[in-house]
């Protein structure tokens, strides 16, 4: 299958954004993106206006990539043009895209603010059947197949390596499988009811201080008087 882009959308060294190739309705996207037709003898490509600003460039330019791909162009955007690009201190540029993905379902997974949501990007990982441990056992599969077909030692030594490799992240993908449901499964703290909270109020509440030291007992009570002798009459 060719893998040659059907649109380039690149910054020239100018400064000005352009957009070369495609069909009728590539040109179509390119306009309702905002790019405007340029002409010349034999030649025409598109660009965006002047003197709109690099960052404005740079969001038309992923917003046409966008729409160019889901239709189904092959499209090759210059890497300094695309907004949606993560970078890191390793990879300033964003090439490792697919390691980008990952470290964006992290950041997700880091702000998650339910175990609900959290167990939803759980099973991007952990799916028996699309998830990621699964498709990573998947690829280092077809590395085993390339690197036997160069038929050398090396070759050989190279897809024993990644059988190996496919093997554990198949294994470990079997051992985690249920985690997304593990996760659904804790749930949100229970909250408790009023009346429970009444309850355990008067359960544990002090009893009132009386003043009387702790177990002593009560006075006895007093005898009464017995009467003084009076005077007979």
């Amino acid at each position: 299958m060719s893998t040659t882009p059907d649109v380039v959308i690149t910054r020239e060294p100018t400064g000005n954004v352009t957009a070369e190739g495609g069909d009728e309705l590539a040109f179509t996207l390119l306009k309702r993106a905002g790019f405007v037709i340029e002409t010349a003898p034999f030649s025409f490509w598109y660009r965006l206006p002047w003197d709109m600003g690099e960052k404005r460039e740079n969001q038309m330019a992923s917003h046409a990539a966008r729409m160019l791909t889901v239709v189904g162009y092959r499209v090759e955007l210059d890497p300094g043009l695309d907004v949606t690009r993560i970078t890191t201190p390793t990879d300033p540029l964003g090439t490792r895209v697919y390691g980008q993905q990952i470290l964006s379902l992290t950041d997700q997974l880091n702000g998650a603010e339910t175990y609900a949501g959290a167990a939803d990007l759980v099973e991007h990982v952990v799916a028996p059947d699309d998830g990621v441990l699964v498709r990573l056992g998947e690829f280092f599969e077809a590395a085993a197949v390339q690197a036997n077909v160069a038929d050398t030692d090396a070759g050989w030594d190279l897809s024993h390596l990644c059988e190996d490799a496919a093997a554990t992240l198949i294994s470990l993908a079997e051992d985690v499988r249920g985690a997304g449901h593990q996760m659904r499964a804790l749930g949100s703290p229970r909250k408790q009811g009023w009346q429970e909270g009444v309850a355990s109020y008067y359960a544990t509440a002090p009893r009132p201080h009386t003043g009387a030291a702790p177990g002593a007992e009560e006075p006895a009570a007093t005898p009464p008087t017995a009467p003084r002798p009076g005077r007979s009459r």
